[in-house]
């Protein structure tokens, strides 16, 4: 009996023993994975923002957008975001809302604004020289906005110093580089800015390629396969800034040096991915929406568009619903110089209100939504806008709508997947607006003959008793 009590007791101990040991080993890990979490990483992906641009909340969406994908990519390494003081309080919450780390500072003085060939847009684009300044990192990857990234590149923080990517055979492009922060290369790089350092462009492109200028004949990077950091200046492939034109004229990427990794749009800035235009007119437009889909959505957006199809969907059904003549004018057909005055401002009012139903969705359109999404948003405002011009001067509707015809149809030539190439495509579009260009002149002849025919009509003389605006079906 207490042979048997003893045994229990044993094995009870030991239960007792194993269920410590599981729960010391719980808390080790869960320790060990708190002090990872903790621990400060040593590299970086940056990228900049400030204010005084017509562009300012395109640009916010594009850094969101860009920095939600390289979390989704498994980057290991700090996301920061080195914003200018005038930034609004709700965007940089919004940035560490999405796990963001974002560097307050004051604007730096541009000294090149005077320069005869300044642009105005790259008045504050040498605040990306503050990547120097983030010396809590040992390498830090400084990003434009408009990059698109297709794999994880954390392998670039084992480049030197400083690593560009020569899109220009000559110019290395500042939509991606890789540093070394350096107090000590911030404060020179100021003074250098103070002193007048030699800037053809005025921005941080022409400055940094000022600062770094033998960059071309420094070897390829090429990342260590045990993980170690570069000293000194390397080039690196393509691949990493891959411009969205080598893409254009074979419709597939062919970029043999290195891997295709970052795809860059170094474009006009009305043709940067983000907007809704931006596709079918540029094939990789839709590449870029597709990322913003798939990381932050497009709800800031949606109810703006649900509210502006609500009114060209109201639009259209009152126009259906009933159609006002033209009631009284002051004409006198015997009065033929004012014949053809009042000819001549009714042709140029028609011209010019068919040319605002055209252009007036387009702007008010929030410029960052989905383009599956503007498009038919936009149709569906220039349909709308353009019923009302033909109530109002009594037209022809296929008249007035050959062009929306035509865009439709511009729309689906661009946007058809099996082309061989971009060549092919670029012909196939002229074929196709060339073809279109007789019907859109022929519509808006008709139009003009039209407006001659209503003048004439004898219900719109002098002297006769007011009508009553009588509401006939749209036809």
């Amino acid at each position: 009996m207490g042979r048997g009590c003893g045994r229990g007791l044993s094995l009870g101990l030991w239960w007792v023993l194993v269920a410590l040991v599981a729960a010391m080993a719980t808390e080790g890990a869960r320790e060990a994975s708190v002090a990872a979490e903790v621990a400060p990483r040593r590299h970086a992906y940056a990228a900049m923002m400030y204010m005084g641009t017509p562009r300012d909340y395109e640009f916010y969406v594009a850094t969101r957008v860009m920095m939600r994908s390289l979390g989704r990519l498994g980057a290991d390494a700090d996301r920061v975001v080195i914003a200018s003081l005038d930034v609004p309080p709700r965007w940089v919450q919004a940035l560490k809302d999405d796990g963001v780390k974002v560097v307050s500072v004051e604007n730096i003085k541009n000294p090149y604004e005077k320069q005869e060939n300044f642009n105005m847009r790259f008045k504050l684009t040498l605040n990306k020289l503050y990547a120097w300044s983030l010396v809590s990192y040992d390498r830090v990857v400084m990003l434009d906005s408009d990059n698109i990234f297709l794999q994880n590149t954390d392998e670039l923080f084992q480049c030197g110093q400083f690593c560009a990517v020569f899109i220009n055979p000559c110019i290395f492009h500042t939509g991606l580089f890789v540093l070394q922060p350096s107090m000590n290369v911030f404060k020179h790089m100021l003074h250098e800015l103070a002193v007048g350092r030699e800037n053809p462009d005025g921005a941080d492109q022409g400055f940094l390629a000022s600062y770094f200028p033998d960059l071309l004949d420094q070897p390829m990077f090429h990342p260590p396969t045990n993980g170690t950091k570069l000293d000194g200046t390397y080039r690196l492939p393509l691949g990493y800034q891959m411009d969205a034109s080598y893409y254009y004229l074979k419709l597939r990427w062919s970029i043999p040096c290195g891997p295709n990794n970052v795809i860059t749009f170094p474009s006009a800035p009305w043709f940067k991915p983000w907007y809704w235009w931006s596709w079918p007119v540029l094939p990789l437009g839709l590449s870029w929406h597709e990322q913003r889909r798939e990381n932050l959505g497009y709800s800031s957006e949606l109810p703006v568009v649900l509210l502006q199809a609500l009114l060209y969907v109201g639009v259209i059904a009152v126009t259906r619903l009933a159609r006002p003549s033209l009631s009284k004018m002051c004409y006198n057909r015997r009065m033929e110089k004012s014949t053809i005055f009042l000819l001549t401002t009714l042709r140029v009012v028609a011209a010019l209100s068919i040319l605002a139903a055209y252009t007036i969705p387009f702007f008010l359109i929030p410029r960052t939504v989905h383009p599956l999404l503007g498009w038919p948003l936009y149709l569906l405002g220039a349909f709308s806008f353009s019923l009302i011009v033909i109530n109002v001067f009594l037209l022809h509707p296929l008249a007035v709508l050959t062009t929306w015809f035509c865009i439709i149809g511009a729309l689906f030539v661009m946007a058809f997947p099996w082309y061989l190439n971009g060549v092919v495509r670029a012909l196939a579009v002229f074929a196709y607006a060339f073809c279109c260009a007789p019907l859109t002149w022929g519509s808006l002849v008709k139009t003009m003959s039209s407006l001659q025919i209503l003048i004439e009509r004898d219900a719109f003389r002098l002297g006769e008793p007011n009508q009553t605006a009588e509401f006939t079906k749209l036809y």
